[in-house]
């Protein structure tokens, strides 16, 4: 009877959620097996042993009962919950919200981190560190010392933070940097965030501005060129602000000027090699060392080839030699030429092409003054307008030439140190004016076609494409309001002549006069001394000194149409 009621009171005391002493009975590989004076022994995972099980055969263990009996009649216990129920009821005893307890971390859960300090405890995210991260694993497994939160008696729930005794530390390890830290210190720190203007520097505790423009002795674009988050960097104190809490710090500072010596080390004239690290519209920047660029002008690239953008010939990351050509230590900036690692072709310009040499060349480009002739690669002669024709006025060279054409010229002048070489056309032939007497005679009778029509007179040329000029009065006896309506490009008409100027190079013609006999072209021509004369007269010079013949004949007109 005695043994049924001890057996009866056994499982009396077995009641379920609570914490009972248990006897250790076997520790197995990977779990320990502990009598709690029930049917059957009780099962605890090994796992459940943080620091590894040591426990002997025949210790006494607390264990908490989940469940009286399983499906196989054993009862379902745990270590690891015995110690956290004990452990809770200490926290809420003996701590308060605010107090301070070590952890090991335990887990990773939605939202943040499992902490094991005699209880589970939560760890969000947010109040792991300064700077939420975005790794948690790297926590599992670590004890650090953690700041209670909340202790929330009903749930059991206890939520902590890291992240508010680091800030602590920081504050306290700030104000002992502030007071001892000087101008002019060296300073190791860590990268803590890089923006568009400058870097924040982490020097234990204290944040400084790290600004772009106090990076490098050369120029950057942007800090991530030169620093990534993370990098442990040293680091010169150049501006403390106390009051506010605040460092400027410097990272070129730490290392020496290269421009204090500059002039010694690349003198004007030398020959460098360096990489291309930028290009622009008007250069390409080469870097010469850490810190020092020098630009080459897209003038400074090539004698010869006509170089629109850098870009055409250089390619960021290139290393190319070039030649120093000037320095200017106070605004550091250095001028390269590539051009100049080979001979000025302009040079021998005056050796390859003298003076009345007669050259061959293409028409490469053509202005309102004139016409660009290639004479080889980066050479070109210009022929101005009046250097085109003997006897044509020519008022744009697209009256006579077009890209691409291929002409003969004479070398009239040369100058090596602008780069240009003066050419002629019309002087590869005889000027036809130097005997003009010999072609034409007051009163001849000669034909031609009109190649110009204007609002004061037509154009004819005559042989050796010598122009004639017709004026409107000179092409009828009746009046004419629109020379248009009487004659058209092309068409051959017959004239006489009336007048010849050689000095200036004019012709007068009278188509008119065409079938006048000797009478009536003697009075022509008397009536047209006359109004040259009269003309002289008005205008207080003679009609041939005008700078147009166009204007000379058009006062001419004006004269004869009022006789």
């Amino acid at each position: 009877m005695e043994k049924l009621l001890a057996e009866s009171g056994g499982k009396a005391a077995l009641a379920q959620g609570q914490v009972i002493k248990g006897r250790v009975v076997e520790v197995r590989d990977g779990s320990v097996v502990v009598d709690i004076g029930g049917k059957s022994e009780g099962v605890v995972p090994a796992s459940e042993f943080a620091d590894g099980v040591e426990f002997q055969p025949g210790d006494e263990i607390e264990v908490y009962l989940e469940k009286a009996e399983d499906r196989s009649g054993a009862p379902v216990i745990s270590y690891d919950k015995a110690q956290q129920k004990k452990n809770w009821e200490t926290i809420v005893a003996e701590c308060k919200e605010g107090s301070v307890m070590p952890g090991r971390v335990k887990a990773k859960v939605k939202g943040g981190l499992i902490v094991s300090m005699g209880i589970d405890a939560f760890l969000p995210a947010s109040q792991i560190d300064v700077q939420p991260p975005k790794n948690l694993d790297q926590y599992i497994g670590q004890t650090y010392d953690f700041k209670i939160l909340k202790i929330n008696v009903e749930r059991k729930n206890l939520v902590i933070s890291r992240r508010e005794l680091i800030e602590e530390q920081r504050r306290e390890k700030r104000r002992a940097l502030l007071e001892e830290v000087k101008q002019g210190d060296i300073r190791r720190g860590v990268v803590k965030n890089i923006t568009d203007y400058g870097a924040f520097v982490d020097l234990d505790g204290l944040d400084g501005l790290l600004h772009i423009t106090d990076m490098s002795w050369g120029r950057i674009s942007h800090p991530s060129e030169v620093l990534k988050i993370g990098e442990e960097i040293n680091v010169m104190v150049i501006e403390i602000d106390r009051e506010r809490e605040r460092v400027s710090l410097g990272l070129k500072q730490c290392t020496e000027n290269p421009w204090e010596s500059i002039e010694k080390k690349y003198p004007v004239g030398a020959k460098v090699h360096g990489k291309v690290v930028n290009l622009v519209q008007y250069g390409a920047f080469i870097e010469l060392e850490q810190g020092v660029e020098g630009l080459v002008h897209v003038t400074e690239l090539s004698w010869t080839k006509r170089i629109a953008k850098p870009s055409d010939v250089l390619k960021i990351g290139q290393e190319v030699d070039a030649v120093i050509l000037g320095i200017n230590k106070e605004e550091q900036k250095i001028s390269l030429g590539i051009r100049q690692l080979e001979q000025n072709p302009w040079e021998m310009v005056r050796h390859n092409y003298p003076v009345g040499a007669r050259v061959h060349g293409k028409v490469r480009n053509l202005t309102t003054f004139g016409a660009f002739v290639e004479l080889e690669e980066g050479i070109d002669g210009m022929v101005h307008v009046s250097d085109m024709s003997w006897t044509r006025r020519i008022t744009h060279p697209g009256e006579m030439l077009k890209k691409g054409d291929e002409v003969e010229a004479i070398v009239l002048d040369v100058d090596s140190d602008q780069q240009r070489i003066a050419l002629g056309i019309k002087q590869t032939q005889d000027d036809p004016w130097d005997d003009i007497e010999r072609k034409f005679h007051i009163g001849d009778l000669v034909t031609g076609k009109v190649t110009k029509i204007t609002n004061y007179g037509a154009f004819v040329e005559l042989v050796d494409e010598i122009d004639g000029l017709v004026h409107i009065s000179q092409i009828g006896e009746d009046h004419i309001e629109k020379i248009k309506d009487v004659l058209k490009l092309g068409q051959e008409v017959t004239a006489r002549v009336i007048k010849i100027d050689r000095e200036d190079r004019r012709i007068g013609l009278s188509i008119k006069a065409a079938n006048y006999d000797s009478e009536q072209l003697k009075k022509e021509i008397s009536a047209y001394e006359r109004v040259r004369g009269a003309g002289s007269d008005r205008s207080g010079q003679s009609a041939g000194s005008t700078s147009s013949g166009s204007q000379d004949f058009a006062n001419l007109g004006d004269i004869l149409d009022n006789l």
